[in-house]
């Protein structure tokens, strides 16, 4: 990356410099290379500038638009999360109910005559 970013900038350099050169050496013979593929090239150049100047203002709505759309990522995230975890219960629920030993449990009457009676008692108390 580091050999990319300096070759790109000497290369830059060197691209300026000819340039410059390119220049001084019309001012002192006193002609102009390539004058119609210098006027187009003026012409795109402010074409590109005007386009710069226009697209300011859409860019300015790029961090709002991004800070938006991560709201919308991260709340669908956290519904999908939830959506795992509530389907991963019902999943345990039905695995604890099969290795239980109360699988199918049914309450029925007790057998001792000591918690017949506290039934009893406690039925009739709350009539």
């Amino acid at each position: 990356m580091i050999i990319f970013a300096a070759t790109l900038f000497f290369g830059s350099l060197i691209g300026i410099a000819a340039l410059f050169g390119v220049k001084y050496w019309e001012v002192r013979a006193g002609r102009v290379v390539a004058p119609g593929v210098r006027t187009r090239a003026d012409a795109y150049a402010l074409q590109l500038k005007d386009l710069l100047h226009r697209s300011r203002g859409e860019l300015a709505k790029v961090p709002p638009m991004l800070l938006y759309m991560s709201r919308i990522a991260v709340h669908e995230a956290a519904l999908g999360a939830a959506q795992l975890a509530r389907a991963a219960e019902r999943g345990a629920h039905r695995l604890a109910d099969m290795v239980s030993h109360k699988h199918r449990f049914e309450r029925r009457e007790p057998r001792s005559e000591y918690l017949k009676q506290m039934n009893d008692h406690k039925n009739n108390l709350s009539e």
